[in-house]
């Protein structure tokens, strides 16, 4: 037995923080009482040398001394004040309303304002909870499909775990020793393309069921102009003439990928707030105006936060702040809009900060608690036994990348994206990374696939957060003054399959496509390196005088 233990140590220590995680203890505990317990063992057994126990308060150190991990509270802390603030609720009320009639438009507005908050604040249970609370009366109250409501309310809410600035790609970036910005800028695209995937399955749901995403009725419609119009055509003229204004402003830029998209839309948008202003101001002062009351509306609530966007992501991308530099920024900005909106409170702050604390606090724990389990398995050399056991897989990279996602995928199911990035992401960058898997990609295309630990039922955090806000019992509209029916557990989880599929699709989108995140590298040069003449030219050397030879 003792020979048998000695010769598998790596993965019985592995299989034990898998049993202790199950059984239900915290993984921060679980981590730390694995490690030391192993590490005990190996010395009785010679095959751990205590003298890596010396390097555990060094590694403790270190984990208070990240720099890069200082972004986490600071996006926290700007989410959790922006969603308090009342900036989803205007967000919502305003696309909902632009999105009018058309069958399945509140689907749209909500995923459309799931990927502006995932670019604001970066929290999944800010978001789940803020769409719940605010749009699924309002779906259930228009005759939605209970299950199309749930999933999609829970499904745009987890878009903040890729859209930048997500936790999860910073601790992602730090577990895997690279950039949080080529992180960022990395995962920009898929998460644009993950949220135009679930407008698509809205699509086709609004087209093949039409009664499970109905559109608004006429009489819910606001913002009419005297006449009775809505006002569209004017609101299509000024987003026009933005993006005309936006590529006019860069056209002679050398700048590309994320940094073009960021820097344009930020140009964009002061030119919209501009037009808003003027309008504003002369139809004050006369009375008339040339925008439409939706134009404006919709662009004095769009510009907050994506002059927010900018404010963060912009910085990063260009390269003028750092991204704890670039939280900070969002964390003061998220104050003024909220000062600004007159939503800003000695309350708000307190438990903006209370949960910002507690929410940093689980991070750091579970941190020094993987520090101290990797520091062990290291010891007894469990990533050599990781590193052959993956790179030894038959289909080389692509064969890795199924099974590893395969792998992460089914933990998903039992653990959430924290404890999946401080366990697994550390052994898995080394065996990617002697495969010559870039490893931005790979951060990328495992962050899209742990977005299913937010949605898997039955173990999902973000059907816990949906499920917490929603309609447990059968109550009274506010507005229409009907008896509701509640909205089950099941519903939700049912709700839920069809965006786990979506997410699924993506993972292989992206190793598919990896130009979708390669763009972080810059543009490819077009010279071909074969025929590349490198030419020394012949220098004369004075002769060296030595003197007479010595005797």
């Amino acid at each position: 037995m003792t020979a048998f233990i000695i010769a598998n140590m790596a993965p019985i220590m592995f299989v034990s923080l898998v049993v202790m995680l199950l059984l239900g203890y915290p993984a921060a505990f679980s981590l730390g009482a694995v490690g030391l317990f192993f590490a005990i063992v190996g010395v009785e057994l010679g095959q751990f040398h205590p003298d890596f126990l010396q390097a555990l308060p060094e590694r403790v150190y270190g984990v208070m001394n990240n720099d890069t991990l200082l972004a986490i509270p600071f996006f926290t802390f700007m989410g959790l004040v922006l969603e308090r603030s009342g900036m989803a609720e205007d967000l919502l009320d305003t696309i909902g309303q632009l999105f009018g009639t058309i069958r399945g438009g509140l689907a749209y507005a909500v995923i459309f304002v799931g990927a502006l908050l995932a670019a604001t604040t970066g929290v999944v249970a800010a978001s789940v909870i803020s769409m719940g609370l605010i749009s699924l009366p309002i779906m259930l109250r228009y005759g939605y499909d209970r299950r199309v409501a749930a999933g999609v309310i829970a499904a745009s809410g987890t878009l903040a775990q890729i859209i930048p600035p997500s936790l999860v790609l910073i601790v992602m970036a730090d577990q895997l020793g690279k950039s949080v910005g080529d992180m960022y800028e990395g995962a920009f695209i898929p998460g644009l393309v993950l949220a135009a995937l679930y407008a698509g399955y809205a699509f086709l749901v609004s087209m093949i069921w039409p009664k499970a995403a109905p559109g608004l009725p006429k009489e819910a419609i606001g913002f009419r102009e005297d006449d009775g119009s809505r006002g569209l055509v004017s609101l299509g003229m000024l987003f026009l003439a933005s993006c005309v204004f936006g590529w006019f402003m860069m056209r002679n830029s050398s700048v590309h990928g994320a940094d073009y998209v960021v820097l344009s839309m930020f140009y964009g948008i002061i030119f919209a707030f501009a037009v808003a202003v003027v309008n504003w101001g002369i139809d004050k002062l006369t009375g008339f105006r040339f925008l439409s009351k939706m134009a404006q509306q919709t662009t004095f609530v769009m510009v907050p936060p994506l002059f927010l966007i900018f404010l963060v992501l912009g910085t990063i991308f260009i390269g003028i702040a750092t991204p704890t530099e670039g939280g900070a920024m969002g964390a003061a900005g998220a104050l003024i809009l909220g000062a600004a909106k007159r939503r800003l409170s000695w309350d708000l702050i307190r438990q903006a900060t209370e949960s910002t604390a507690k929410l940093s606090a689980f991070v750091v724990f579970i941190l020094v608690g993987a520090r101290i389990f990797s520091l062990t398995f290291y010891g007894v050399n469990g990533h050599v036994w990781v590193e052959h056991l993956l790179t030894s897989l038959p289909g080389g990279q692509i064969g890795f990348l199924i099974f590893v996602n395969a792998l992460v995928f089914v933990l998903a199911f039992f653990l959430d994206f924290f404890e999946l990035a401080f366990i697994v992401i550390p052994l898995l960058g080394p065996a990617a990374e002697k495969l010559g898997i870039d490893l931005i990609w790979f951060g990328v295309i495992l962050g899209v696939n742990m977005q299913t630990s937010f949605m898997h039922p039955p173990f999902g955090f973000a059907l816990f957060y949906l499920r917490s806000v929603a309609p447990k019992e059968r109550y009274t509209d506010r507005v229409t003054g009907k008896r509701m029916d509640p909205v089950t557990t099941g519903q939700i989880y049912w709700g839920a399959v069809p965006f786990v599929v979506i997410q699924i699709i993506m993972v292989g989108l992206v190793i598919a496509f990896p130009s979708m995140v390669m763009h972080y590298k810059g543009v490819a040069t077009n010279i071909d390196p074969s025929t590349i003449k490198i030419e020394v030219p012949q220098i004369e050397l004075p002769p060296l005088d030595l003197g007479p030879p010595q005797k």
